[in-house]
C-alpha cells in the first residue's frame, strides 16, 4: 500500500456533514429542508396499493418557525416593534410582508408550509399592534380599517391592505397576507434571506431627496429640523402651537425637512409667514 493512501485512509470525516441518517425514523437537513422517506399503509391508489410508502417528502422544519416568532413575541406573546413607529403606515406594512413572504415562498416545497399559519398570526398581530402604538390607538380599531379582500388563484383571501394616493399615478399599495399556504411541487426557490431589519432614517433620505420644504413648499437649500424627542413639542409656549410644532406633532416625527429660511425662523421663534420670508431673502442677497 502506498504512503499516499495509506495517509488517505487516516483522514476523519466530518460528522455534520458526512452525517448517516435513518431515513424512516428520523429527518436529514438539507438547504434548509427536513428531507424524509413518507409511510402511511393507508394511503392507498384505486388498485388498493400502497402508494405513498418509501417516497421522499420535503418538510418545514419546526425550529424555523420557533426560531422567526422570536422577533415578533416576547414572554410568548405577540409585542410591536419601536423601531418602525417613526415609518409611514405603508413602510411598515411593506416591511412585514416582505419578511413574511420571503419565508413562504421559500418553503411551498414542503408538505407542511401550512404550518407558517401560526407565524402569520403572530406576525399579524406584530403588525397591528406596532400600528396602534403608532396612532395611539387599539390593535380592533386598526384591523378593521385595514381589512380587505384580495384574490388569489385559489380564490378570495383576507388581508391587511394600505394604499396610498398619488396624483395621476396608480396608488401604492401594500399588503400584509394574501399568500395561499398551499404546497408547490413545481417552484423555482431564491436562496436569499429577506430584510429583517429596516434601514434606519429611510424615510428621512426620501424626504430629503424630494427637496422640498414641508412648511412653504420651497425647493431651495433644505435641511433637516429636528428635536431630541417627541415630548419636547409639548414645552412650546404660547396658546396656540407654531405650524412646525403642529405638523411634527400630528406626523410624530423628530423630524422635519425645512428651508433654510424656515429653519431659521424656527430657531429665532418667529412665525413663519410670506413677509418673513421675503424679508430673509432680501437681506441674504444685500
Amino acid at each position: 500500500m502506498s504512503d499516499f493512501l495509506r495517509d488517505t485512509l487516516k483522514l476523519e470525516l466530518s460528522q455534520e456533514k458526512t452525517l448517516i441518517t435513518h431515513a424512516h425514523t428520523e429527518a436529514a437537513r438539507f438547504l434548509g429542508y427536513e428531507i424524509v422517506t413518507q409511510h402511511n399503509d393507508q394511503k392507498r391508489d384505486r388498485s388498493q396499493h400502497r402508494n405513498l410508502n418509501g417516497h421522499i417528502g420535503l418538510r418545514l422544519p419546526n425550529d424555523v418557525i420557533e426560531k422567526k416568532l422570536t422577533w415578533y413575541t416576547r414572554d410568548g406573546k405577540p409585542v410591536s416593534r419601536p423601531e418602525l413607529l417613526f415609518n409611514e403606515d405603508y413602510t411598515i406594512m411593506n416591511q412585514y410582508q416582505s419578511e413574511y413572504r420571503g419565508l413562504v415562498q421559500y418553503y411551498l416545497l414542503a408538505q407542511n408550509v401550512s404550518w407558517l399559519w401560526r407565524l402569520h398570526w403572530i406576525m399579524q398581530t406584530s403588525l397591528l399592534k406596532t400600528l396602534a402604538s403608532k396612532h395611539k390607538s387599539s390593535v380592533r380599531k386598526l384591523f378593521r380599517k385595514y381589512r380587505t379582500l384580495t384574490i388569489t388563484p385559489h380564490g378570495p383571501m383576507k388581508c391587511l391592505e394600505v394604499a396610498v394616493e398619488r396624483d395621476g399615478k396608480k396608488p401604492l399599495v401594500a399588503r400584509f397576507g394574501g399568500i395561499p399556504l398551499r404546497q408547490q411541487k413545481k417552484v423555482i426557490l431564491v436562496d436569499q434571506d429577506p430584510r429583517s431589519r429596516p434601514i434606519r432614517r429611510n424615510e428621512l433620505i426620501k424626504r430629503l431627496l424630494v427637496g422640498k420644504c414641508e412648511l412653504c413648499q420651497s425647493t431651495e437649500d433644505c435641511e433637516v429640523h429636528h428635536i431630541r424627542k417627541l415630548a419636547d413639542l409639548k414645552k412650546s409656549a404660547g396658546k396656540e402651537k407654531p405650524a412646525w410644532v403642529q405638523r411634527m406633532a400630528a406626523k410624530r416625527r423628530k423630524t422635519l425637512i425645512v428651508c433654510r429660511t424656515c429653519h431659521e425662523s424656527i430657531h429665532a421663534g418667529r412665525p413663519i409667514t410670506p413677509q418673513n420670508r421675503k424679508k430673509s431673502l432680501a437681506s441674504r442677497v444685500s
